[in-house]
C-alpha cells in the first residue's frame, strides 16, 4: 500500500460502512495493482459537516464545517418535504457551526453562499472583561475564529503597539494548555475602558476575520458550484443509491442461503437414501450428479450435501435449520419492500440519519449573530433598524437577546447544555422591555441593545448574548427572574412571593424606567412574574413541603401530593406598586418556589392555585387579607 496504515475512529468506520457490499463501484488505484472506491459509502454527510479547502487547475474549492445535527435536520427535512425551499432549511441550517467556537456576525453573506455557492460571512472571537489582577481589567479571549491561531493574534498585536497603532495594552499572554483550553489574556493599562479596546482588537487584528465560502465539488465526475439545497440533494441521491444497492446484495446473499437450507432439509427428510446414494457412487462428481437426479437439487445444493458434516444429520440441528429458513424467508420479504417502495427506501435513509446524528452529533459550538447589538458604553447613535416583531429572551445563565422575527421559538433537541430559556416576551426591535428581579424590582431595558440571533428550528443559542451584568446592576443576591412585555392595557402583571405573596400591577404605571413593584418583608424575595393575558388565568404556587391532609369540603379539594385552591385578584382594577399583596391560606408556613399558569387538567404535585379574577380588590397601601378556600370550577 501507499499509505501507513492506521486505526480509524468511530465515525470514519461509519464512512466505510458496508463498503463489502456492492454498495460503490470500485476502480484501479494509482499502480492498477489494487482496487479502490470510487466514492465512499458515507453514511456521515462529511464535505458539509466537515468542510473542505482545496485548489486545483483553473478551480478551487472552500467549504464551512457545519454541525452534523442541524444537517441530519435538515436532510430528513427535505426526505418528508422534498419541494422545500432554502428558507425553509436555514431554519434548520441557520449557519456554519466552525469547531473553533467564537461567533459570526451578519447572516447576509451565508445566505448568498446557500443560495449560489459563493458568498462571506465574519468571524469574531469570544471575549469578556474580566479582573486580571485586584487593581487591573483585562481582556479573556476564549474562542478565536477559524484557522487563526493565538500566535498570529499575539504577533499582530505586538506590531500595532510598536507602531503605536493600538494603545491601552500591558501586557498580553497565552495561557492556553490542554485541560482549560484556550485562553489569551491582554492586561489593559489604567484609565482606559476595555470594552472600546476590544472594539479595537477586532477591527486591526485578526480577532475577527472573514470566510469565503466557495462551494465546488464534483459531481459524477464533473466540478459543480453547488448552492445548500443542491448540495443536500446529492448526498441523499447518493444515499438513496447506496441503501437501493446494499438491500440488493443482502437479499442476494440470504436467498444463496436459503437456497442451501432447503436443499439441507430435503436431505435430512430421507437422510438414509442420501448416504446410500453418496456410498455406492464411485467419486464426488458421480454422487453429485446422482443427488440432483433422484432428488431433483441444484448443483450447489449437492456440493453443500457432500461437504456437510455427520454432527449435521442430529434432530436439533434439523430444529435450527427450520428456524433458519423461518428466519430467512421474513428477512427477504423485508428487503424486498425496501426494493420495490420508494417510501419505504427513504424512511430507511431517514432512520439511518437520525442515528448517525444522535451517536456521533454534538452541539453547535458556534454562535450566529443578525447584529452584535448595541454596546452599552458607546455614545454611537443606533442604527435605523425597523421595527419589527420579534422574541426577546432571557437564559438561566443570566443573557438576554432577541429574535429576528415574531415566529414560536422551536422546540426541537439543540439546547446549550446548562443553559435554558426561562423567559421569551413578543415586543418590537425598537421597543422596551422589563427585567422583574427577586428584589421586586423592575428594570426597563431596550429591545435594539440586545444582540440579535437568527431563527432555528431548534430551541434559541443565547451563548451570544448579552451578560445581564452589563445592562443592569444587580446587588448581593438578587437574581432576574423574568422579562415582561409592559403591556399598556390589560390585566397587568402577576408576582408572586416565596413567603407566598401574590399581587397583580397595573399595567398603567409600567411607565418608569426604575422601580419597585412589590413591597417586602424582611426574608422575603419575589420568586415568580407573569404577563396576564386575560386576567383569568389560574396561577400555581409551587411548595417547598407537603400541605396537610384535608378535609373535603366546598373550596377544598385533595391530591397526590398537595392542594390546590383557587384565588386571584379582583374583577375591576388592580393594585398600585406598593400593596404587598395577598396570601393564600394554603401557603402559610410553607415556602414557595416558584409562579406558574396551570396547565388544563393539572392534578398532581405540590403546589397552590390561584385563579386570577377572584383576587380581591384592594386599593394602594393596603395588605391583602387572607381569603377562604373556593371551589374548583
Amino acid at each position: 500500500m501507499r499509505y501507513t496504515e492506521a486505526r480509524m475512529a468511530p465515525a470514519a468506520v461509519a464512512m466505510t460502512a458496508s463498503i463489502d457490499e456492492d454498495t460503490v463501484d470500485f476502480k484501479p488505484n494509482y499502480d492498477s495493482r489494487e482496487l479502490e472506491p470510487t466514492v465512499l459509502p458515507a453514511a456521515i454527510p462529511n464535505l458539509i459537516v466537515n468542510g473542505t479547502t482545496g485548489i486545483a487547475v483553473g478551480m478551487a474549492t472552500n467549504i464551512a464545517p457545519h454541525n452534523l445535527v442541524e444537517v441530519v435536520q435538515a436532510l430528513r427535512h427535505m426526505i418528508n418535504h422534498p419541494a422545500t425551499d432554502l428558507d425553509g432549511l436555514m431554519k434548520f441550517i441557520p449557519g456554519p457551526d466552525l469547531p473553533t467556537g467564537g461567533k459570526i456576525v451578519g447572516l447576509e453573506g451565508i445566505r448568498d453562499a446557500y443560495e449560489t455557492g459563493r458568498g462571506t460571512f465574519r468571524m469574531r472571537a469570544t471575549a469578556r472583561v474580566e479582573s486580571v489582577t485586584p487593581r487591573r481589567k483585562g481582556i479573556v479571549v476564549t474562542e478565536l475564529p477559524y484557522g487563526v491561531g493565538t500566535e498570529k493574534v499575539i504577533e499582530r498585536i505586538k506590531v500595532l503597539v510598536q507602531g503605536k497603532k493600538l494603545q491601552g495594552i500591558s501586557d498580553i499572554k497565552d495561557l492556553t494548555d490542554r485541560d482549560k483550553g484556550l485562553r489569551l489574556v491582554i492586561e489593559v493599562k489604567n484609565g482606559f475602558h476595555p470594552e472600546a479596546l476590544l472594539e479595537q482588537l477586532y477591527k486591526l487584528t485578526p480577532m475577527e476575520d472573514t470566510f469565503g465560502i466557495n462551494t465546488v465539488a464534483l459531481v459524477d465526475g464533473q466540478p459543480r458550484t453547488l448552492g445548500l439545497k443542491e448540495l443536500l440533494e446529492v448526498f441523499l441521491g447518493h444515499r438513496y443509491d447506496v441503501v437501493r444497492r446494499r438491500s440488493q446484495f443482502r437479499r442476494n446473499k440470504k436467498a444463496e442461503r436459503l437456497h442451501l437450507v432447503d436443499g439441507l432439509l430435503i436431505a435430512l427428510l430421507d437422510i438414509d437414501e442420501v448416504i446410500q446414494v453418496i456410498r455406492t457412487s464411485d467419486d464426488a462428481g458421480t454422487a453429485r450428479e446422482r443427488l440432483m437426479s433422484v432428488f431433483d437439487l441444484s448443483q450447489a445444493q449437492s456440493d453443500y450435501i457432500l461437504e456437510m458434516q455427520l454432527r449435521r444429520l442430529t434432530r436439533f440441528s434439523r430444529i435450527e435449520l427450520e428456524k433458519e429458513q423461518e428466519v430467512l424467508r421474513r428477512e427477504i420479504e423485508e428487503l424486498d419492500a425496501i426494493l420495490a417502495d420508494e417510501k419505504l427506501l427513504r424512511k430507511v435513509v431517514s432512520d439511518e440519519l437520525a442515528e448517525v446524528a444522535k451517536t456521533y452529533g454534538t452541539p453547535r459550538r458556534t454562535v450566529l449573530l443578525e447584529s452584535a447589538g448595541t454596546t452599552v458604553t458607546s455614545s454611537a447613535v443606533p442604527l435605523e433598524v425597523a421595527d419589527d416583531p420579534c422574541f426577546a429572551f432571557l437564559s438561566s445563565t443570566g443573557l438576554l437577546a432577541r429574535s429576528t422575527t415574531d415566529e414560536p421559538v422551536g422546540s426541537g433537541d439543540g439546547r446549550t447544555n446548562h443553559d435554558v430559556v426561562v423567559s421569551a416576551v413578543r415586543t418590537t426591535a425598537r421597543g422596551e422591555i422589563g427585567v422583574v428581579t427577586s428584589r421586586g424590582r423592575l428594570v426597563k431595558l431596550s429591545v435594539l441593545d440586545l444582540p440579535a440571533i437568527p431563527a432555528s428550528a431548534n430551541d434559541p443559542n443565547l451563548q451570544g448574548g448579552v451578560p445581564l451584568s452589563e445592562v443592569l446592576s444587580l446587588e448581593s443576591g438578587e437574581r432576574a427572574l423574568a422579562l415582561s412585555a409592559l403591556p399598556t392595557e390589560g390585566p397587568g402583571l402577576a408576582l408572586g412571593t416565596r413567603q407566598g405573596i401574590v399581587k397583580r400591577v397595573n399595567p398603567e404605571v409600567l411607565s418608569r424606567d426604575e422601580w419597585e413593584v412589590v413591597s417586602l418583608k424582611d426574608g422575603d424575595e419575589v420568586v415568580g412574574v407573569l404577563d396576564l393575558a386575560t386576567g383569568r388565568e389560574t396561577l400555581l404556587h409551587h411548595l417547598r413541603r407537603p400541605a396537610p391532609p384535608l378535609r373535603r369540603r366546598r373550596g377544598a379539594s385533595a391530591g397526590p401530593l398537595g392542594r390546590g385552591h383557587r384565588r386571584g385578584p379582583p374583577h375591576g382594577r388592580p393594585a398600585g406598586r406598593l400593596v404587598r399583596g395577598g396570601r393564600p391560606r394554603g401557603c402559610r408556613g410553607r415556602h414557595c418556589l416558584g409562579l406558574l399558569h396551570r396547565a388544563a387538567g393539572h392534578r398532581a404535585g405540590l403546589g397552590q392555585g390561584h385563579p386570577v379574577h377572584r383576587v380581591p380588590r384592594q386599593g394602594p397601601g393596603h395588605r391583602w387579607r387572607a381569603l377562604p378556600p373556593v371551589p374548583q370550577g
